[in-house]
């Protein structure tokens, strides 16, 4: 692995933990603060992971266990809230790598696409929606949402992918490593009375 790959992986874990960016963009944005090429390889999601990790454990030891919990708290009561759309929680509320700048990651599998959205406005939430890439490439909606989280005392942002119902098979799906990608609100309970 060359030099460049590893100084993006350093400062893209570094906009991640401080910035809260996802892996894409934070990659991207460490590619172009460096003055690299457009081609230059960027590290793959696991080193970035790793480096992620390390950051924390460096910078952010005493406080990143406490704020991941709240976060996953938060987690789970728009999951119990939003049951009915069979939602999973993905990103690094679930991996175990966010803080209190990270956002939730959501992703609801619905009968009816328009049903998340409805459900919103019935429990008067307000949103904004706008169009993604989702897992599986195909072009999704995602509800934002801005969220007190009482635990830490601050607005939480809350992304709400919106999939087919046919697409929860496809998000089942486990890493090379056997982790899986996203869970549902028993995985993330469980999650949750394993720390300490």
């Amino acid at each position: 692995m060359n030099q460049a790959t590893l100084e993006i992986a350093a400062i893209a874990a570094r906009l991640v933990v401080e910035d809260g960016l996802e892996y894409g963009p934070a990659k991207r944005h460490a590619l172009k603060s460096l003055g690299l090429p457009a081609r230059t390889p960027l590290p793959d999601n696991d080193l970035l992971e790793a480096e992620v990790r390390d950051h924390i454990a460096l910078f952010h030891a005493e406080s990143q266990a406490e704020e991941l919990q709240a976060l996953r708290q938060h987690a789970l009561l728009w999951m119990t809230r939003l049951a009915p759309f069979r939602p999973h929680l993905g990103g690094a509320v679930w991996r175990g790598t966010a803080t209190r700048r990270s956002d939730i990651y959501l992703q609801l599998f619905c009968d009816d696409s328009k049903s998340a959205e409805i459900a919103l406005i019935d429990q008067r939430v307000s949103y904004q929606t706008q169009r993604i890439a989702g897992f599986n490439g195909d072009e999704v909606d995602a509800l934002s949402v801005h969220s007190f989280c009482r635990e830490l005392n601050e607005e939480i942002g809350v992304h709400l992918m919106v999939y087919d119902y046919d697409a929860l098979r496809g998000a089942l799906k486990t890493q090379v490593n056997g982790r899986p990608l996203r869970g549902d609100a028993d995985a993330v309970a469980k999650l949750l009375s394993a720390l300490p």
